[in-house]
């Protein structure tokens, strides 16, 4: 159960926000050093001890970005979204890689870039199997939790395109689109459909794309215990 809450945790804000239909807050064009509002920060509640991931605005390459820096740490940032999502586009570089981090268990479940994508999915297409859990860790939370969030990451050992579903909890879905550090210190452009990516990985348990809630970017090295170091830049919604 904690592990279900946790892996969800960034998007218990979502229903706390104003919804957001009009174009995500730019990252370049924000004053200051943190991305501006209705961006906001969400780390895990203080009782699992985990330092948050230092999420902040970063002058590289002749723009302002977002970076990422994690180090036994945990934490995401999230937009609340409504209406119409067809395709994201975004630019990410990560300069330090996580070389421990995979899919295959808990204890290495750790990310060290993702875009994620939270979906407002029928309950009743969860699996039975895995319908009680998410009903009783939803009582717990309080707040709706998304029944569906794909992420697209760069990861470590997993293969360009392969779909894997989180070792804590099915309700969330990797979708490699870099992997190793061949590509390390270099800007990666992605443009991906949404809707075909999203039947890619919850298919089996839906025929329709749900409608788009949040959008989260984060990063987190508590499970490997160790540290990463990435940006993204501008990323672009288009219904």
């Amino acid at each position: 159960m904690t592990g279900l809450l946790t892996t969800l945790a960034a998007s218990l804000l979502v229903a706390c926000l104003p919804a957001q239909a009009a174009g995500l807050a730019a990252f370049s064009t924000a004053n200051g050093a943190q991305a501006a509002q209705p961006w906001q920060f969400v780390g895990l509640p203080a009782r699992y001890a985990k330092p948050p991931t230092l999420i902040d605005l970063h002058e590289l390459d002749g723009k302002k970005v977002l970076r990422l820096q994690g180090d036994k740490s945990w934490g995401s940032l999230v937009h609340p979204w409504t209406g119409a999502a067809a395709s994201i586009k975004f630019d990410w570089r990560l300069d330090k890689a996580l070389s421990q981090a995979n899919f295959k268990s808990k204890t290495t479940e750790d990310t060290a870039l993702k875009v994620c994508l939270s979906f407002d999915m029928p309950a009743d297409s969860i699996p039975s199997a895995e319908r009680a859990v998410f009903k009783l860790a939803q009582f717990v939370s309080r707040d709706k939790l998304p029944t569906a969030t794909l992420c697209y990451v760069w990861a470590q050992a997993e293969e360009v395109g392969s779909v894997h579903a989180s070792p804590t909890t099915a309700r969330v879905r990797y979708l490699v689109l870099n992997t190793g550090n061949a590509q390390l210190a270099t800007w990666q452009t992605h443009q991906r459909s949404i809707a075909a990516d999203f039947l890619k990985a919850f298919g089996a348990e839906a025929t329709a794309v749900p409608a788009v809630t949040a959008i989260i970017v984060g990063a987190d090295s508590d499970n490997t215990q160790s540290s990463s170091l990435g940006y993204i830049a501008d990323i672009v919604v288009q219904p």
